[in-house]
């Protein structure tokens, strides 16, 4: 199956028209998110100002879910079609994805040593969240080897995305329920607004990464089937040239 959207060309022109433009308007995104966050919300009366990691491990949180979703679509396609750039995405997004999960798991430690009493506890919703964390090496790990096993593996890790979404819905756990949901939210009005500013930031953060890694792997490979190119064209003018002198040598 061929589509034309998704040739390298087409991927390495865009990107390097609208880059710029989508770096800038995401560090416009965290620019208009820091004044509402910081001056503008209310702390929470019993975290006080350690409430306000909220407005990154949000965002972090539902970026490394987020990412895993579109790395398992992009898993799929690839098992349909076996297009080599839906097998760079999912390279790509895994290195993303391990990341932002990796800086989720930090903050939460931050935001629940006052309340609980220590960073980590074998909650719930930390405990799935870890394991997310591992399932992102993972699947670089089967890069290497495989790419329609790593595929796999990734569909069947998509298990644990709704553990972890639903964990404080289905156990008792010390982990707060979301505060924002389609039913309303429970906080004030004005602390959703720099949440939403920095998911969207974020949003843009992994798109340019995700992007810019993808360019770097196709740059990386273009370059080395240049560099084979021309040590073959080498090899072969150094064959001719040494037919060419023993001919002469015989013909003399």
């Amino acid at each position: 199956m061929y589509f034309e959207l998704l040739r390298p060309y087409f991927l390495m022109l865009c990107s390097f028209r609208y880059a710029q433009i989508i770096i800038g308007f995401r560090w416009f995104l965290t620019a208009m998110a820091i004044y509402p966050s910081i001056w503008v919300a209310p702390s929470d009366f019993q975290q006080g100002e350690n409430s306000r990691i909220i407005y990154v491990h949000v965002p972090a949180a539902r970026m490394s879910l987020l990412i895993y979703i579109a790395m398992a679509i992009s898993s799929v396609l690839f098992l349909l079609t076996k297009h080599p750039l839906f097998q760079l995405f999912s390279k790509t997004s895994a290195k993303i994805g391990a990341l932002f999960t990796l800086f989720t798991l930090i903050t939460g430690g931050f935001w629940g040593k006052p309340m609980w009493g220590t960073f980590w506890v074998w909650d719930a919703r930390l405990t799935s969240v870890l394991i997310l964390f591992f399932i992102y090496p993972g699947a670089l790990r089967f890069q290497e080897f495989s790419a329609d096993v790593a595929s796999i593996f990734i569909c069947i890790g998509l298990i644990n995305i709704p553990i972890i979404k639903f964990s404080v819905n289905w156990w008792n756990t010390l982990h707060q329920p979301s505060s924002i949901s389609q039913f309303g939210t429970s906080i004030h009005i004005s602390m959703p607004i720099p949440i939403l500013l920095i998911s969207t930031s974020f949003l843009f953060l992994t798109g340019i990464s995700s992007i810019l890694e993808t360019r770097r792997i196709i740059l990386s490979f273009s370059g080395f089937s240049v560099k084979n190119q021309i040590n073959l064209q080498s090899n072969n003018r150094k064959q001719v040239f040494f037919y060419t002198n023993n001919k002469s040598s015989k013909s003399t």
